[in-house]
């Protein structure tokens, strides 16, 4: 039974010596400053890329929107994903580069907090939201959009030191 317990909590912190899922502990840890950056992408037709970028869709302000919802999704991490921290938020940050050659949006994500643990996860709600609203928001023009690479490119703080993808 020993080797059991000793096994799952090898395997992730959020593993309790039984095997029981938990919330991590942080209490301990010291606040730093963290910074999470994820990416998403939205495939589209070409018509509706070029449509976006003129600003001419029948809902009104999509990248204002998306921006927004990302924001907002950002915020309610914990919500969303069981066992994620509840993190004070000092910056949440949503770009949307709409590539009309390559029929895609590219949302970039960035979010920071000084705090016991990181913001990747918050990053990433942020990205994923703001590319569903896009679909949401142009789905009447083009219900074959396709939301990919949802992925975490960047975190820095904390423990475990800097991450940044390799190309």
């Amino acid at each position: 039974m020993a080797a059991q317990e000793a096994d799952a909590t090898s395997l992730s912190s959020h593993l309790g010596p039984r095997g029981d899922v938990r919330m991590v502990d942080v209490a301990e840890k010291q606040p730093t400053q963290r910074r999470g950056v994820a990416v998403a992408r939205v495939r589209m037709r070409p018509e509706t890329a070029s449509r976006l970028a003129r600003g001419d869709t029948p809902k009104g302000e999509v990248l204002a929107t998306a921006r927004i919802a990302g924001i907002m999704a950002a915020k309610r991490t914990p919500e969303l994903i069981p066992m994620c921290h509840a993190i004070a938020l000092t910056h949440v940050a949503i770009a949307l580069d709409v590539d009309e050659a390559a029929a895609r949006v590219t949302i970039t994500a960035s979010a920071e907090a000084t705090d016991r643990t990181g913001v990747e996860m918050e990053a990433m709600v942020a990205a994923s939201v703001a590319a569903l609203t896009l679909y949401d928001m142009l789905k009447g023009i083009d219900r074959e959009m396709v939301v990919e690479d949802v992925m975490l490119v960047e975190k820095s703080g904390g423990r475990s030191g800097h991450f940044r993808r390799s190309p």
